[in-house]
């Protein structure tokens, strides 16, 4: 009976594992897990991220005025830009489930938790928040190892998936290495740009995500990019992107090869 019983829980704790696009592992994985935000409940979440500083502790509460953000992202004051900020508050309350490997006792599980411990927002635009304790550790990682934007250049970027592209390219940053390369299967990739809960055809996802990416950033930052597709048959299967520093009269290249 015990057999049968730890058998049943292997599958449900197999089940589970494949049901989440992103655990975290590392500091620099945080950049990857939070695909389903909008690209104005990303830039909102790199706000906060920007309060970290190296002296940083689990229990730190952070303060931000509405006016202030909404004035960051080039808004005006109206009633209903402060309902933006607000709900975009909610929504990175809501959607900003993070799934961590853990360990008892020898036995692997996963930890489920949230990236904020909570939110405050005042009547008067006054707002507070606190990282949970489980996520500040990867947060402060983050902060400290990648993420080298200056919330000004972060400010002119509109798409989230340039938002996104961008923390790829720092997450896997090594050192001063020209170009950088980032590899995913294409469900990988799906999973960072998308979420858990959406999956486009690959013809879609490279139009509508990744080209779209890779256009806004060359163009306000001179970013070139080498797009490889890998492919088994005529299946695409991931996509290898080696991004190098602006460079006169280079234009962005895409490259097609098979497994």
């Amino acid at each position: 009976m015990q057999g049968k019983i730890s058998k049943k829980a292997d599958v449900a704790f197999s089940s589970l594992l494949s049901r989440q696009d992103y655990l975290v592992v590392q500091g620099n994985d945080l950049a990857k897990a939070f695909g389903n935000l909008s690209a104005f409940e990303h830039q909102v979440l790199d706000y906060c991220f920007s309060f970290v500083t190296q002296n940083s502790k689990a229990e730190d509460e952070y303060s931000v005025e509405a006016i202030d953000l909404i004035h960051h992202l080039g808004l005006n004051s109206s009633g209903h830009n402060y309902e933006r900020i607000a709900k975009a508050f909610k929504a990175l309350n809501e959607k900003t489930a993070l799934y961590f490997h853990t360990e008892s006792d020898g036995v692997p599980g996963i930890l489920m938790t949230q990236l904020f411990s909570h939110i405050k927002f005042f009547k008067n635009g006054h707002v507070t928040f606190q990282f949970s304790q489980d996520a500040a550790p990867y947060v402060f990682d983050l902060r400290s190892n990648y993420y080298s934007f200056k919330l000004s250049e972060l400010s002119r970027v509109k798409s989230k998936y340039s938002l996104i592209m961008l923390k790829l390219i720092e997450a896997n940053r090594m050192g001063n290495q020209n170009p950088i390369t980032i590899k995913g299967t294409l469900e990988d990739w799906q999973g960072w740009f998308l979420g858990a809960d959406r999956r486009w055809p690959a013809g879609r996802f490279m139009q509508k995500a990744i080209d779209v990416a890779i256009d806004e950033l060359y163009q306000k930052m001179g970013l070139v990019f080498t797009v490889t597709t890998l492919k088994h048959k005529r299946s695409v299967v991931g996509y290898v992107i080696d991004v190098t520093k602006p460079e006169e009269n280079r234009k962005i290249k895409k490259v097609i090869r098979g497994d």
